[in-house]
């Protein structure tokens, strides 16, 4: 049984030097960066951080008018059933979000 295998990808020129230049301070050469990736994905069964979308701000400039209607509408139906937070609640929130960035 072989002791190595290849891996070929192709990435932006730029992408791969932004990583050797990480990875150089790190003392850490590419192939045991990704050796380390591969591992982590194989022991977690999954890709080892979190995929997601990052969250956009809703656009209303961008909605149709029904699209408009239904996210007013939305906010209605949350203030009738009760979905709504203490001016305290708000203030709260603000200052984690801030302290995060």
């Amino acid at each position: 049984m072989k002791k190595t295998a290849s891996v070929f990808t192709r990435v932006s020129p730029e992408l791969k030097n932004q990583a050797e230049d990480v990875l150089d301070k790190l003392q850490i050469p590419m192939s045991t960066a990704l050796s380390m990736f591969l591992q982590q994905v194989v022991e977690q069964r999954g890709i080892p951080f979190e995929v997601k979308l990052h969250h956009q701000p809703l656009d209303a400039s961008t909605l149709t008018t029904e699209q408009f209607d239904q996210e007013i509408q939305k906010g209605f139906d949350d203030f009738k059933h009760g979905k709504t937070y203490t001016d305290e609640q708000v203030h709260q929130q603000l200052q984690e979000k801030h302290r995060q960035s």
